[in-house]
């Protein structure tokens, strides 16, 4: 059995480091450039909080996202704010990584 894992084309997660970032704030980035794009288009600003978890799908019922190798939780706020940055940064490069 193999367990190859393929890469994504987005590297949301080196973007701009930042020297607060902290390994949560990596693996936030990292899941985001694993989300798949069409999904990503799906998000609306608009959304209430409890919207974005049931679109999101990985949060647990304490509130947090479930993500591997996290020092600490993840809210919905902090996953909103992060999400906004991805999504600039994808509009910013899906041109040049997609050809369109």
């Amino acid at each position: 059995m193999s367990l190859i894992t393929e890469q994504p084309i987005w590297n949301f997660e080196q973007e701009n480091p930042d020297p607060r970032n902290d390994e949560t704030s990596y693996n936030l980035r990292a899941y985001f450039d694993r989300m798949d794009d069409a999904k990503l288009l799906q998000y609306q600003p608009e959304w209430s909080d409890e919207q974005v978890v049931e679109w999101c799908g990985d949060f647990t019922d304490d509130g947090g996202l479930l993500i591997a190798c996290s020092e600490r939780e993840v809210d919905v706020h902090e996953f909103r704010r992060v999400l906004h940055q991805c999504i600039e940064y994808r509009n910013r490069v899906r041109p040049a990584l997609l050809g369109g």
